[in-house]
């Protein structure tokens, strides 16, 4: 019998975009669900035997009645994390959607910690993976700062449940309600954890912090991503951008970009990614295409140096600081022939009052190691 080899498969079916991840043992499922095609993408995910692990429903407004009654209709009661975040947006908004990471031919396992599902459990001949997300604060009434404290000291509990810790973690995501006034105040409430846990000594995760109201009213809603590898052949480490210094030397705690090299395939996580220039400091202000050219041609940079291209993302998230700015990013993408790029584009304020555009990314990619 020959061989089963990894393999990636791109599907675009109606609303959905699709990139399947086929191993040996199992698939994983990269959706990105432009819009609010709840039923489209629940049928879809029973007709794959597929279970959820993350699901991000993103600027899509959770104060519609109506919305809601249609994602219970489609999913029910869901039995996986889900992190809900908009801008305050009305109603009206088209912008925003819904991504999932999903995974068929292996057993997973929720997460509860003090009784709520905050992640989900698999694992894999390379490695344990824990995916949380929907972290929020026990008290969303509390100051800025302690609610923060509470969504690491959460973070921290639930890896803990996962037998895990937090130097397994590559990818954390924080949405923070009102950024701007607060973002000082978060990074060093992360700078202060990141000495407690000694990640400055390790892997610093890759990280998007932006802004966004959630569900439960809270300060910020946070998820990450961890990986427990189980052999030597997998490994994580830090990418730098070609474009622009580590974001360490101006204050904020995150890589720009984390690599997960398996002997079969690697995947890259590139962090929130702005229009910053090598010393820090934004340019083209003022000018969202051209902030938008900008981010794009670091992130290009990133994929290059690592031997990718667009066409192995697996997953975006276009965030502007003003809905109305968000056609550039499709002008950008006519210019550049990426109109199947699967990408969620939102409005979301961004951690500079100056910056109108942020762009994170996902890809993978079954060729070589870069290098």
């Amino acid at each position: 019998m020959e061989a089963l080899t990894t393999r990636i498969e791109t599907l675009c079916r109606n609303d959905l975009h699709i990139v399947t991840l086929h191993r040996p043992t199992h698939r994983e499922f990269f959706v990105t669900a432009k819009g609010r095609p709840f039923s489209e993408l629940a049928a879809w995910l029973r007709a794959e035997d597929a279970r959820v692990l993350s699901m991000e429903i993103l600027g899509i407004s959770y104060r519609d009645a109506d919305i809601r009654r249609a994602f219970d209709d489609a999913f029910g009661p869901p039995s996986w994390p889900l992190l809900w975040s908009d801008d305050g947006c009305d109603t009206s908004t088209v912008l925003g959607g819904i991504q999932v990471w999903a995974v068929a031919g292996l057993p997973v396992k929720p997460l509860q910690h003090n009784g709520i599902v905050l992640g989900m459990l698999f694992e894999d001949d390379d490695a344990r993976y824990c995916r949380l997300s929907g972290l929020a604060p026990a008290d969303p009434a509390d100051s800025l700062a302690s609610q923060a404290t509470q969504v690491f000291q959460t973070l921290n509990e639930a890896l803990s449940v996962a037998d895990m810790d937090f130097s397994h973690v590559i990818r954390t995501w924080f949405y923070n309600r009102n950024i701007v006034s607060w973002y000082n105040e978060f990074n060093g409430v992360r700078d202060h954890f990141f000495r407690e846990m000694r990640v400055f000594d390790r892997l610093v995760p890759a990280s998007t912090g932006v802004g966004g109201h959630n569900i439960v009213g809270a300060a910020l809603m946070a998820g990450a991503l961890a990986i427990q590898t189980k052999t030597d052949a997998v490994r994580a480490f830090a990418v730098p951008s070609p474009l622009q210094c580590p974001a360490l030397e101006y204050g904020s705690s995150f890589s720009r970009a984390v690599e997960l090299a398996y002997p079969d395939h690697r995947r890259l996580f590139i962090s929130g990614t702005a229009s910053i220039c090598p010393d820090g400091k934004t340019v083209h202000l003022g000018d969202v295409d051209g902030q938008v050219e900008r981010t794009m041609d670091v992130v290009e940079a990133i994929l290059d140096s690592r031997g990718m291209t667009w066409a192995d993302t697996t997953r975006a998230i276009a965030y502007f600081k003003f809905a109305a700015d968000a056609p550039a990013f499709t002008r950008y993408a006519e210019r550049y022939n990426l109109s199947k790029f699967p990408v969620l584009t939102m409005p979301n304020d961004i951690c500079r009052d100056d910056l109108l555009f942020e762009l994170e990314l996902d890809a993978v990619t079954t060729s070589r190691e870069a290098g």
